[in-house]
This record gives structure tokens, C-alpha cells and sequence, in this order.
């Protein structure tokens, strides 16, 4: 199975003011399905955005193999 490190949509979507979950997640699956484990959060909406990352468990992914989404990569930079 391959795994993927992206985001996942969360939130209302009333006023298209959404909020992302960092999530693994098989490659296989949609977006909005079922994940393997929430890494983290990210909210653009509010000013600054706010983005909570668990760097550690991220690396150990990182280590089983999975690839990461080339978003959720700037947003680990921005987390540094």
C-alpha cells in the first residue's frame, strides 16, 4: 500500500471558509475518505493562518515510505 502525507478538507463549507486536516492516507483512496492518522492541523482562513504539525510522526512515515504532497511539504517549511 502506498501511503500519502496531504490535506484533507474539514469544516463548513457554507462560506467556503475551510479548514485542512494534515492526514496518511493510502494513495488509493479520495481525499475526503477514510485516513490512517491525522498528522496535523491547517487553517488559512484565519489571520495569520494557523498550522499545528506532528513533526515527529510525520518523519516516522516519512521512514515507511510515504510521499509527501508537495503543499503539505511548503507547509512543513513554513513550520520550521
Amino acid at each position: 500500500m502506498e501511503v500519502r502525507i496531504r490535506l484533507q478538507k474539514a469544516g463548513k463549507a457554507a462560506n467556503k471558509r475551510y479548514n485542512y486536516r494534515i492526514v496518511a492516507t493510502s494513495r488509493a483512496e479520495a481525499r475526503d475518505s477514510r485516513h490512517l492518522e491525522v498528522l496535523g492541523y491547517y487553517d488559512p482562513a484565519k489571520k495569520p493562518a494557523s498550522l499545528s504539525i506532528n513533526k515527529d510522526r510525520v518523519n516516522e512515515w516519512v521512514k515507511k515510505g510515504a510521499q509527501v504532497s508537495e503543499t503539505v511539504r511548503s507547509l512543513l517549511k513554513k513550520a520550521t
